[in-house]
This record gives structure tokens, sequence and C-alpha cells, in this order.
């Protein structure tokens, strides 16, 4: 599997009944979050997405209301290649209705248009800043873990990946910040060497839709392009919506995140 995930930048696991465990405990504390006055601010698209950032209410070892520790078979694979999860942040509660996506709070027609066109398409972990908003590595992810909560047909929004882009990513990065001190790595501008390889690899690589349910999960190499569909308009999922929990544990050192890691050398 190891040598899967380098190649491909993802795997998907399951179904694993210790993970569905997790999710059926899991899954009333996000229900719960997703109608908290505290996380107004995260209903966007017009009320098609809720991006919930630390939304769910889980402990350091994924722990939730009753649950035990984050486990199963993703669990191990992680730990194998990065060592022990803990401790763990609070999760990314991802929830995507109906009629997604429509324009987000301030987005531009272009902006929109790449949401729609492209899946808004994106890097993890790149922070935009300014009126160019211009991106940086402010965020450096160790590696990126989906877990569905509800049932959802294939095309409800499923996640979306662009298969070995994390090592044409990657290199763009590594290109752009060779002269670039060690310390100040998180400050430098990457906009236009994202952007390169970006479009690079919306030509070179095959798009692929990967939707999955609760009890499995989806691991993405974070230097992976990935996005979210459109919610066809035949597609059905649980009234809740097509919800995903997802956590980005950060590293320490953007050099880290800079490193092949689990990537192929070419």
């Amino acid at each position: 599997m190891v040598t899967e995930f380098a190649a491909r930048g993802w795997l998907r696991f399951g179904p694993d009944e210790a993970l569905a465990n997790w999710v059926r405990h899991a899954l009333p504390a996000a229900r719960k979050a997703a109608k908290d006055p505290r996380f107004s601010q995260w209903h966007e698209c017009e009320g098609t997405w809720f991006v919930g950032l630390d939304a769910l209410e889980n402990d350091e070892t994924g722990r939730i209301d009753g649950s035990g520790p984050l486990a199963g078979n993703a669990v191990n694979f992680l730990t194998e290649i990065y060592g022990p999860l803990s401790p763990l942040h609070r999760a990314q509660l991802s929830i995507v209705y109906p009629g997604y996506p429509r324009p987000r709070t301030g987005e531009g027609e272009g902006a929109f248009r790449y949401r729609q066109n492209r899946d808004a398409a994106h890097v993890d972990g790149l922070i935009p800043e300014g009126p160019l908003r211009q991106r940086r590595i402010g965020e450096p992810h160790m590696w990126i873990l989906g877990i569905p909560l509800t049932e959802a047909d294939a095309n409800a929004s499923p996640l979306v990946v662009w298969e070995g882009s994390h090592s044409i990513m990657r290199q763009g990065f590594e290109r752009a910040l060779v002269s670039v001190p060690k310390g100040k790595l998180g400050q430098a501008d990457v906009t236009d060497a994202y952007q390169e390889a970006r479009r690079y690899v919306f030509d070179h690589c095959r798009r692929i839709t990967l939707p999955a349910q609760p009890g499995e999960a989806v691991l993405l190499h974070r230097h992976m392009l990935h996005g979210v569909a459109p919610w066809a308009s035949d597609a059905r999922a649980d009234p809740d919506g097509r919800m995903i929990a997802y956590f980005r544990p950060q590293m320490k050192q953007v050099s880290d995140w800079l490193a092949t890691d689990t990537e192929p050398t070419h």
C-alpha cells in the first residue's frame, strides 16, 4: 500500500467496523455542530456548504461522545508511515448540500467559475493574503484523512483528486523555494509556482472522483491537488447532507512539509 500511495497520492480504506463505530458516535456531534450558532460563519456558498473548521469536538486521540480513540485500517497505515496520530486537532466538518456550488461570500465571477468548472481545486495549507491573494505555505499539514459520516450518492458532491498531482505540486514548490532560507519558507510567495504547477496538473493528470460511505476513509497526500465536485441534479444523500470529517494535523516545519516523504523519486 505504501508504494500505491506514493504513486497515486491517495488511498481508500474500508469498509472498516472500527471506523464505522467511531462514525456512529461522531454523527450526532456533527449534526449538533452544524446547527451551533458558534459556527454560523462557516455556512457558505449561500447555504450549500458548511466549511466547519475545528467544528467537531473530538479530543486529541479522536474520542468523541463516548467513542474510543480514532481507529481502523487507515489509522494503522498512518501510524506505520508517520508515527502516532496524537495529538489530533478538532476535525473539520465539511458538509455539502443540494445546489452546491453557489458563490462564496466575496467570491468574484472568475473564482466562482473556477469553483464550478475546476471543483475549486487547491492544495491544503496555502494561505491567500492581501488584495492579490498571494499564497504562502502557512499551514503545513502532514496528511489529509477524510471520514464520511453520512450516506450519499456517488455524484452528491464527491471529493475530487488529480491522480499523481502530489509529485508535480511538490516539485513546483521545491523549485520556487530552492534559494529561500529554511526559517523563511513559510513567508515566501509561492503563487506563481502554485498556479503553474496546477495548470500542468489539469493538462496531464487524471481527474478522479472519490465518493465514500460511512465505515470507509480516504487518505490524501498533503501535496495533492483536490476539490469538491458540483452536486448533480439527480443526486441524493441523507437529510444531513454529504458530510465528511477531515483530520489534517500540522507539521512544525515547512521544510518537513516539502520533503518527499512517501513520494516516489524521479
